[in-house]
């Protein structure tokens, strides 16, 4: 087995490799990562060092370049994580969001149909069904759900899931996609909520919470999203959407005063900052369809993952020191300076 991995230099991306190499020593793993400011060769250190991973720098929306790398290495499957996936980037500048998530998985798409696949995998985003409210704790999202987006951001990753499942009813490009809550843990890029906040309480500096701090999210830890994905281009069903949540939900400010009481920091550091647009208030994924049909379950429990998360952090200074100390700096004036 051959797998083509877009964007997994990121996050999550980098965390499903690991995983992949760690469970199946046998499989070949191609990286295709643009290293843009999420990027981070760095995160691929330790694995780079195996004789069954491939790195490629590119652009998944450069279609020259997709169509010789395929050419070329022929995968088996592909895992798309590529993506520009901050809400408040894709506020500040929409326009490479469209680019990267829409144009670029058409690419993919395209170079699937060309040179044929065994399946290809869409990572999305619980963003895409919108937001529940927060005084119906019992509602939840389904894959039957309807898209109802509130971001650029949102709005780009609905639009390249219509397009996979555009590519399959025409095309019959075998595809699955996966629609996750958000993900925590190590290599998290530190514009993101949590790692934000253990880095910003780790200097003593003030931990900007947007609004009230009442949005809440479901909390999924990284490695139980990747065991997922593994099962689904695994044993899913062709043409399926699969719902990917960790049953751990939490308000900002909760998560925030969790942080703090894990590195026994003062909650005097919080300060509340202005809401952005369109923030949605709360995001809770149901999944049983992914329980019942491939026996995933979450196993870590939010309490634990955070404790693991920060850990991490402590361990790997260095990793978000050398990322917080250079272009990210002008950018986390931008969003929160003046708010």
């Amino acid at each position: 087995m051959k797998i083509l991995v877009t964007g997994g230099a990121g996050f999550i991306g980098s965390n499903f490799i690991y995983h992949m190499l760690d469970t199946y020593p046998e499989y070949e793993i191609l990286c295709l990562d643009a290293l843009t400011y999420a990027g981070n060769m760095e995160t691929l250190a330790e694995v780079a060092k195996s004789p069954k991973f491939k790195f490629y720098k590119g652009d998944i929306a450069d279609r020259e370049f997709v169509y010789d790398l395929f050419e070329k290495e022929k995968p088996n499957v592909v895992v798309n994580f590529a993506a520009e996936s901050h809400v408040d980037r894709s506020i500040d500048n929409p326009g490479i969001f469209l680019q990267t998530n829409i144009l670029g998985t058409g690419v993919l798409l395209d170079a699937c149909r060309k040179y044929g696949i065994d399946r290809y995998h869409q990572v999305s985003t619980d963003e895409v069904y919108g937001d529940l409210p927060l005084d119906r704790p019992d509602l939840f999202f389904t894959e039957e759900t309807p898209i109802h987006t509130s971001s650029p951001y949102s709005a780009s990753k609905a639009a390249s899931d219509l397009l996979v499942q555009s590519y399959y009813r025409t095309f019959k490009v075998p595809v699955t996609i996966s629609r996750c809550s958000n993900n925590y843990g190590p290599y998290h890029f530190p514009e993101k909520l949590i790692p934000l906040m253990i880095a910003n309480a780790l200097n003593d500096k003030e931990l900007p919470v947007y609004g009230k701090g009442e949005n809440v999210r479901d909390w999924l830890y990284v490695l139980d999203h990747c065991k997922a994905i593994d099962l689904i281009i695994h044993k899913g069903k062709v043409g399926e959407v699969y719902n990917i949540g960790g049953h751990n939900e939490r308000t900002n400010l909760e998560v925030v005063k969790t942080v703090l009481k894990e590195l026994g920091k003062p909650e005097s550091l919080i300060r509340y900052v202005t809401d952005r647009p369109g923030h949605d208030m709360r995001y809770a994924i149901d999944p049983t369809k992914i329980s019942k049909e491939l026996g995933w379950e979450p196993t870590t429990a939010f309490d634990d993952g955070i404790k693991l998360t920060i850990k991490w952090y402590l361990d790997n200074k260095k990793w978000w020191e050398n990322i917080i100390s250079g272009e990210y700096q002008s950018y986390y004036e931008k969003m929160y300076g003046e708010r």
